[in-house]
């Protein structure tokens, strides 16, 4: 069966400022995805998976958190405010960025608005959280260490990690929607597909202002050199144990289980989930592809879908989506949210507008999702700005 594209003239229907993105998406196939976000009263599950990778202390290679350090407790912190909210006494300072705010503060916004439960698991975390999660390895296994090496994980961890991962999604019952906070993961996303065979350095974003192009591509470089897979299309296993990280292998192996279940899944990102959706396509049978593609969408946020490359060309984050789909021969679903924050009270949330941080903590699938189930862009900002307000410990309404 051939599938209409989406065009400007059958896109009345999406929520404000919300826009599919990548040239494959089609008109069934998302208004499909749609309707099941949009039923009522939704009862959806969240899961954030955090991990740890080795690659994030290369100074410079990631703005999630301002020093290499820092980068060690962003995700703890992030998971804290998801999990607690902005106004009580953290445990885990947030860490200081070079503008901006965490995206977790928007992902608790709609948390709260939808009443939804986020489930935590850790993965690679230097340090354990103390909050409740799900422990599904032992805390010894740390960090995977940096892709350059060409030696991620072993790959005894790896197919743990997806076996287990497996055995989530094929016992899905309701929608998911999966998040994840993983400082120095677009690095990895980056190496993974390319890995798989993509040519995708320029279109891979990253938490900077101005992500470090050259600092990736030449760790992701001798990475694959060293483990003999430059210039291979490989095996997304022998791929994820050269230069992966723990999330991507938990996280593949749960969207093939969830081809099993049948059950939909709002995956929320920008590369880092289009890595992981094209790791599951391509462990699949290429008659299981397109079942999967039609399970899964991709909610992202304004800002990175916005970001350009090349002068007078499509968004960076909307030619690898084309990419990835015509990689894997089928077409990928992805969706822009359309929340901007540009009238926010807070310079903190107005820095979103000027292209700091982006997305997160599945920042972009949840304020989709609040839209799809009624929120609007004007209540959603509000409610930001009120709980910026609670982060700096100020009353509703005050100057920020």
């Amino acid at each position: 069966m051939v599938l209409s594209p989406l065009t400007p003239s059958n896109r009345a229907d999406l929520p404000s400022g919300c826009r599919p993105l990548g040239g494959s998406s089609s008109q069934v196939s998302l208004r499909r995805q749609l309707k099941i976000w949009r039923q009522p009263a939704l009862k959806a599950d969240l899961l954030l998976v955090l991990g740890g990778t080795r690659t994030a202390e290369w100074p410079g290679i990631s703005a999630a958190g301002s020093t290499p350090v820092a980068r060690r407790f962003t995700a703890l912190a992030d998971a804290e405010l998801l999990l607690r909210g902005p106004g009580v006494q953290r445990h885990w300072p947030l860490p200081e960025l070079p503008a901006g705010v965490s995206p977790a503060l928007l992902s608790r916004v709609v948390v709260e608005s939808l009443g939804l439960a986020p489930v935590v698991v850790a993965l690679g975390l230097l340090r354990a959280p103390d909050f409740a999660h799900l422990r599904i390895e032992s805390a010894v296994e740390g960090p995977s260490s940096c892709l350059s090496g060409g030696c991620a994980m072993s790959a005894e961890r790896v197919q743990r990690l997806w076996r287990q991962g497996q055995r989530f999604g094929a016992r899905l019952r309701a929608p998911l929607v999966l998040a994840e906070c993983v400082p120095g993961g677009t690095t990895t996303a980056q190496a993974v597909l390319t890995g798989l065979g993509m040519s995708v350095a320029e279109l891979v974003s990253g938490s900077a202002l101005q992500p470090p192009q050259a600092l990736k591509s030449r760790l992701v470089r001798e990475g694959l050199e060293r483990a003999g897979l430059m210039g291979e299309s490989a095996l997304p296993s022998a791929v994820l144990a050269a230069v992966g990280d723990p999330f991507q292998a938990l996280a593949a192996g749960l969207l093939v289980g969830a081809a099993a279940s049948r059950q939909p899944v709002l995956i929320g990102g920008g590369s880092q989930m289009v890595a992981v959706l094209a790791l599951a396509l391509m462990a699949l049978r290429k008659e299981q592809r397109q079942q999967l593609s039609e399970q899964v969408m991709i909610g992202t946020t304004a800002w990175l879908a916005d970001e350009a490359g090349a002068p007078q060309a499509a968004s960076m984050f909307s030619r690898l989506v084309d990419v990835a789909s015509d990689h894997c021969g089928v077409a990928l679903q992805a969706m822009a949210c359309g929340v901007r924050l540009g009238v926010s009270r807070h310079q903190q949330l107005r820095d979103y507008e000027l292209g700091y941080v982006k997305e997160g903590v599945g920042a972009g699938a949840l304020l989709l999702l609040a839209q799809l189930q009624g929120l609007s862009v004007a209540e959603l900002v509000d409610r930001c700005d009120q709980a910026m307000d609670a982060l700096h410990g100020k009353t509703v309404g005050s100057a920020s």
